[in-house]
């Protein structure tokens, strides 16, 4: 069934995303606060909004892609009181679970209804519609939301309740950004014993230490051709997005009392990296960290 969608935030994750539903053949009414972004965005058939509030007004779902919490709940405090009473709220922003929590609150509370449902795959994902959502709320917003999220991905899981979305997402990023590491530790303790990346990738790739980090964003040029590695670590994932994402573990970490020692050094080693290159490499690059720090050569 064809809906009428209020997308905000159509930068590089939210503008594919409207795009795919367009393709889908849902109407997608979009905004963002850089220009830039929603010309983009209208050239893929979205149509523009002066404001948040303009592009709700009219929907039957509100769609969100946003940097963080505050940015959120801000927008939240915009529209709420503007949208038709009962309209879904779906934020796929990758916030901290309180936060989450809270926007499911205030959504219940202006008589509307609202879902998280935090992405995994990057704009890669976003662009091919391939797309893991991760969603947090009842079981009739998941229903509701389901097609318009497999719209934009190809796998949507129901998580739980209001902002298990987001602690599915903060979990599975944790292990990305330690399997990171210790994937491209492994490659520069392999360049130190002789071993060649493609050797290394030949054997690990089809033994014990296959994983994701190494299969499909294998940190050094040559083994996986389509890896950021080999187009100079240009990001699919920015460092700067992974170094947020530990951060929002490690708060979770610290909250629940866990011991989490790997999880806590990764989200200190990529706020390290993040705050030298920001947004502007992959975070598979930190492999050039560890060799610098190994006294090789970049």
């Amino acid at each position: 069934m064809s809906r009428t969608v209020a997308f905000i935030g159509l930068g590089h994750m939210g503008g594919p995303m409207a795009a795919n539903l367009i393709k889908t053949g849902h109407r997608v009414i979009g905004h963002d606060l850089v220009t830039a972004a929603v010309e983009a965005a209208a050239g893929t058939g979205v149509e523009p909004a002066a404001s948040a509030p303009e592009a709700v007004a009219g929907a039957d779902v509100v769609i969100s892609m946003l940097p963080a919490g505050r940015h959120v709940l801000g927008l939240y405090d915009d529209i709420l009181a503007v949208a038709r009473p009962g309209t879904l709220f779906v934020d796929c922003s990758t916030i901290d679970v309180a936060d989450a929590r809270t926007a499911h609150e205030r959504a219940l509370a202006a008589g509307k209804r609202a879902l998280d449902a935090p992405v995994s795959g990057g704009v890669v994902g976003a662009e091919a519609a391939t797309l893991t959502f991760m969603a947090g709320g009842g079981e009739r917003e998941f229903a509701e939301a389901r097609p318009l999220l497999e719209a934009m991905g190809n796998k949507a899981v129901h998580c739980g309740g209001p902002g298990a979305g987001q602690a599915a997402k903060v979990c599975n990023n944790m292990i990305l950004g330690v399997s990171m590491i210790a994937v491209s530790e492994a490659f520069v303790l392999g360049e130190s014993l002789g071993l060649s990346h493609q050797a290394l990738y030949d054997v690990a790739s089809t033994a014990s230490g296959q994983c994701w980090a190494l299969s499909v964003n294998c940190p050094v040029p040559g083994p996986v051709p389509t890896s950021p590695a080999n187009r100079d670590y240009r990001p699919g994932f920015a460092a700067s997005l992974m170094a947020k994402d530990l951060g929002l573990a490690a708060n979770a970490v610290h909250e629940g009392g866990v011991h989490a020692e790997l999880g806590l050094r990764a989200a200190e080693l990529y706020a390290d990296y993040a705050e030298r290159v920001g947004d502007s490499e992959d975070f598979s690059g930190i492999v050039r960290t560890i060799r610098n720090r190994s006294g090789e050569a970049t």
